[in-house]
Order: C-alpha cells, then sequence, then structure tokens
C-alpha cells in the first residue's frame, strides 16, 4: 500500500501538483497496486478535485 504522504516525503523537491502526478505515475509502473490519500497535497495549484486526478494517473500507469 502506499500512502500520498510517503511519496510527499521522499520527494520534496517537488514544486507542483503536476510534478506529484508524475512521480504518482512512476510508482504505479514499478507495480504500487494501491494508493491512499491520507494527506491533501500542499501545492498551490492543487484542484479541488485532486483526488480524482490522482486516482486517474495512478490507474492509467503508461
Amino acid at each position: 500500500m502506499l500512502y500520498l504522504s510517503q511519496v510527499l516525503i521522499a520527494n520534496q523537491d517537488m514544486k507542483s501538483f503536476d510534478d506529484l502526478k508524475v512521480v504518482i505515475k512512476e510508482f504505479a509502473r514499478r507495480g504500487e497496486m494501491h494508493l491512499r490519500f491520507d494527506v491533501k497535497p500542499q501545492f498551490p495549484d492543487t484542484p479541488n478535485d485532486w483526488e480524482d486526478q490522482l486516482e486517474v494517473t495512478f490507474s492509467s500507469r503508461y
């Protein structure tokens, strides 16, 4: 199980929500099966539908 908080802590060089989406996609490609949203990303450009967008990004994998 991959927690969003783990992703954010391990990749503190991210500057935007789009950077986060790139990292999430990479975790999915590596074989992670589940993503849990335990925190809200605190980027200035985080959209209101951030959970939906990250779910789609994680599920698409490619």
